[in-house]
């Protein structure tokens, strides 16, 4: 195997952790460390692959490994900012990688996210800002572009990056910019000097381009008098002979579903777009004409769950597949060369049956996977098809290994009217699963899902002894549109029941012990978790809300002051579910004794809404306890952090339920 010295120094460079962790301050350290491997691309010619490796604490580093001659992993750069983290990286050429930075402002007293994209040598010796920035600016440049291409044709040393556009002071100067609105820019990644290639567009709010680098799609979104997005788009094309552009769809963007005809990519091999529209209350994968015709051709769809991933492979992204979730996640691959290497790979790996490609060399014959399952986090992979080789790279989640985890299993279980809710248990390892101290755990979104694999918090929790229960109640996405109904916080009462009934569920079926059951969830979780004391104050001994909503028309106004502000009211909403379903007016109703945890830079759900929860819990009289975490985000993406959070929440617990 040509990778054997490299495997040597990446395992030495990521082992870093003591063996078998047992107390609840080991376990919370290990099961709240970040994933040791982050973000993994292949360079165009096979022989490189960079990797992004958090630390402790903020710092994430890039490291390089040559993997034709080996030898030790290279620091690239580190990132070293508790504000901004790394969101991904991508080889540009042989020589050069850009990444992308997500940081969050306070500006006013208003939290404002932003993103910046970098191109930095391959030895770390230069870095370059390929984001356009001008000190003249009159407001904040927010969006630092997205990455439309890697692949220009004819041009190795270029990508293709949207621009955004902010009217500058100074009109009397030479280079005063008087544009505004979206465009697009060729960028050089050795020097980040851009040419425009489209011109701004107040209208525009994204673009596509095809795999040869060339735009093929528009997204355009109005703009209310008040300065507000509007909640329509309208996609627009062009043909391959045709720089015009011509109407493709038009997509109403209501409760986090989209109505019409959504393009994702482009093939101008066969000169058409792909993308999702809705079939018989379900998405669906299409592929539509960009020749004038608009002849549309159903790709996949099904008629028990959302057909909602496109599978695309390579430095092109070229599209291969699609994928959707039942129990699991299958993906169905168009390409049959890959769907005989899907087929291969899954008797080569049957203990980790989620693969899934992340990149490949320019002539796709080295393909990195990830490959995993509900009880491995996961482990990189690079398959070489002129060898027909599989080498084993870096595992995720290296603090993890060896340990036992507790076997998810999907299951249904009915609600108070009968409605079979699907979900997922998963039980501590070794456990006979009777009589035990559990967590019901509803997802965060509520336009998301709980799917079966790997989850670090699960497992958490299944490390200390409790059985875990993940409902994807109604309101839930990838079900269909049916069960999305009205979204979770117009139709509260019938998601936050479903999260209710399955507690009564696990208690009903021996599984829980009745006086040892807890309600935890993180975001929309998290409100669920606080307004199931609204509903039921005695079902739940213990709540744990991670950065929750608490107030609805709090939620409302937090967002009045962002663009995307008749988004939000669309989604929340008006009528009697806005008092019913905001649990910080019936602090009251409280029985159980609450943690709270929230970052200080949550933009999604401020702190200002754990802190009202807080103060009309005290005021109640209600047992409350607020977890801050200053400079950090609604993911609290960091590992010290984390552990912290997760110790807390185990003491608790064990406080709250005599565990």
């Amino acid at each position: 195997m040509r990778l054997t010295t490299t495997l040597t120094a990446l395992a030495a460079v990521l082992a870093a952790t003591p063996a078998m962790a047992q107390t609840l301050a080991e376990d919370a350290a290990v099961f709240g460390a970040r994933q040791s491997v982050e973000d993994v691309s292949i360079s165009p010619s096979g022989d490189q692959l960079l990797y992004i490796q958090p630390g402790a604490q903020a710092d994430e580093t890039i490291y390089v490994v040559n993997l034709k001659t080996g030898g030790e992993p290279t620091p690239v750069i580190t990132m070293n900012e508790a504000r901004a983290r790394l969101q991904w990286c991508a080889w540009a050429t042989e020589q050069r990688i850009v990444c992308s930075l997500f940081g969050m402002q306070d500006i006013g007293g208003t939290l404002l996210g932003f993103t910046r994209i970098l191109s930095i040598a391959s030895d770390g010796s230069d870095t370059e800002m390929l984001t356009s920035t001008s000190n003249r600016a009159r407001g904040t440049l927010q969006d630092g572009g997205s990455l439309l291409a890697l692949d220009i044709a004819g041009e190795e040393d270029k990508v293709l990056m949207t621009k955004r556009y902010i009217k500058e002071d100074g009109a009397n100067t030479r280079l005063f910019n008087d544009k505004e609105g979206l465009g697009v820019d060729k960028v050089d990644v050795d020097n980040g000097r851009g040419r425009p290639v489209e011109d701004a567009n107040r209208m525009a709010a994204d673009y596509i381009a095809d795999e040869n680098g060339r735009v093929r799609i528009m997204m355009a979104q109005d703009t209310t008098a008040s300065g507000y997005d509007g909640s329509d788009f309208r996609f627009l094309y062009r043909t391959a002979d045709s720089d015009e552009w011509q109407p493709l769809s038009v997509v109403d963007s209501t409760g986090n579903l989209d109505r019409g005809f959504v393009p994702v990519a482009v093939d101008s091999s066969k000169n058409v777009a792909y993308g999702f529209d809705i079939v018989n209350g379900f998405k669906a994968l299409f592929s539509v004409k960009l020749d004038g015709s608009n002849a549309r051709e159903l790709v996949m769809a099904r008629d028990d769950v959302d057909v909602d991933g496109l599978i695309r492979i390579g430095r092109k992204r070229r599209v291969v597949g699609a994928s959707y979730a039942t129990e699991k996640r299958f993906v169905e691959y168009f390409d049959a060369e890959l769907d005989k290497l899907a087929g291969a790979l899954a008797k080569a790996l049957p203990g980790k049956p989620l693969v899934s490609i992340v990149d490949a060399s320019e002539d796709e014959n080295e393909i990195v996977l990830i490959a995993s399952s509900d009880t491995d986090p996961g482990t990189v992979y690079l398959f070489e098809k002129d060898s027909r080789s599989l080498s084993e790279l870096l595992a995720l989640r290296t603090p993890l290994a060896g340990r036992a985890m507790g076997t998810m299993k999907p299951v249904t279980y009915p609600a108070s009217d009968g409605t079979q809710i699907p979900g997922y248990l998963t039980l501590p390892p070794g456990s006979d699963g009777k009589d035990l101290p559990a967590v019901v755990l509803p997802h965060g979104g509520p336009g998301a899902r709980d799917e079966w694999g790997f989850d670090w918090l699960v497992q958490f929790f299944t490390a200390r002894g409790y059985a875990v229960m993940q409902p994807n109640f109604r309101g839930s996405a990838g079900y269909g549109s049916a069960w999305f109904g009205k979204n979770g916080f117009q139709a509260w009462e019938t998601a936050v029941s479903d999260v209710n009934d399955a507690g009564r569920w696990l208690i009903s079926q021996g599984i829980a012990n009745p006086a040892k059951l807890a309600g935890v969830g993180w975001s929309y979780g998290g409100y669920a978790t606080l307004q199931s004391q609204v509903l039921d104050p005695d079902l739940f001994k213990a709540v744990v809300a991670i950065a929750p909503v608490t107030d609805l028309e709090l939620l409302r106004e937090e967002n009045r002051r962002y663009t995307n502000f008749l988004a939000y009211d669309k989604f929340i909403g008006k009528g009697p579910h806005v008092e019913a379903g905001s649990p910080a007016r019936h602090a009251d109703r409280f029985s159980a004794p609450v943690l709270l945890v929230h970052g200080s830079m949550d933009q999604n759900t401020t702190i200002a809404q754990s802190k009202l929860m807080e103060d009309r819990l005290a005021g109640a009289g209600k047992s409350v306890d607020l977890l801050e975490f200053e400079g950090l985000d609604h993911y609290i993406k960091h590992s010290q952090a984390r552990g912290i959070m997760l110790n807390r929440i185990g003491e608790f617990l064990e406080a709250s339920l005599g565990s």
